[in-house]
């Protein structure tokens, strides 16, 4: 039997979390839901988590497959851009997510356990937005993109409209707040010394 592609196993994932929640999630019933057996999925997850780590690996990709070089215009612009592409990529498995952010809230140990895939998809963004830097203030940058990402978050848990205008919304205050802090701080160079990010794997620096 051929391997199941990375995109399947999301989708049934969270299928099975739109149903059962996080912890009705069983490596049986997403074998079940995703046509996928036992011993493919013990390969492929040794544990929960490494589902969860697979789904952010996949909604990176789509952004970075989405991404085109040398794009101009503002940072901050280009931004925003990358992380709207984001739920984009998030919509198509809406209900699973959204049930398991409730979960997530009531299980703090899973939150903390995520956050450094979290931190690490947010330096592939900066890259995505061609937003570089030095170790430690890539460091800064991606922590406060975990913020905003964070708040906008939210408001697309609340947001059933079809264009996500609540979402683009909420992205567009927390990136305000985020670049005058940034600018504050120093963190972000005017626009016009802006460099693309340096040649390297995003994590190089974590």
């Amino acid at each position: 039997m051929s391997a199941t592609n990375d995109t399947d196993l999301v989708a049934a994932l969270w299928r099975v979390i739109a149903d059962h929640g996080w912890p009705g999630l069983t490596m049986g019933r997403l074998a079940a839901e995703s046509g996928a057996s036992l011993a493919e999925l013990r390969d492929r997850f040794p544990s929960r988590l490494d589902a969860l780590i697979l789904h952010g690996k996949l909604v990176d990709r789509l952004v970075l497959e989405g991404t085109v070089p040398g794009q101009g215009g503002a940072a901050r612009d280009r931004l925003f851009d990358v992380l709207m592409r984001r739920f984009d990529a998030m919509q198509p498995h809406r209900a699973g997510i959204l049930r398991f952010m409730k979960d997530m809230r009531r299980d703090p140990s899973l939150a903390a356990l995520l956050g450094p895939q979290l931190s690490l998809s947010m330096r592939w963004m900066l890259d995505a937005a061609e937003i570089g830097g030095d170790g430690c203030r890539r460091r800064a940058l991606a922590a406060g993109l975990v913020g905003v990402w964070l708040m906008a978050a939210r408001s697309w848990a609340e947001d059933e409209s079809e264009d996500l205008g609540t979402t683009m919304a909420a992205l567009d205050r927390a990136l305000d707040r985020a670049e005058q802090l940034a600018r504050t701080l120093r963190l972000m160079p005017p626009e016009e010394d802006a460099a693309p990010p340096e040649p390297g794997a995003p994590d190089e620096d974590a």
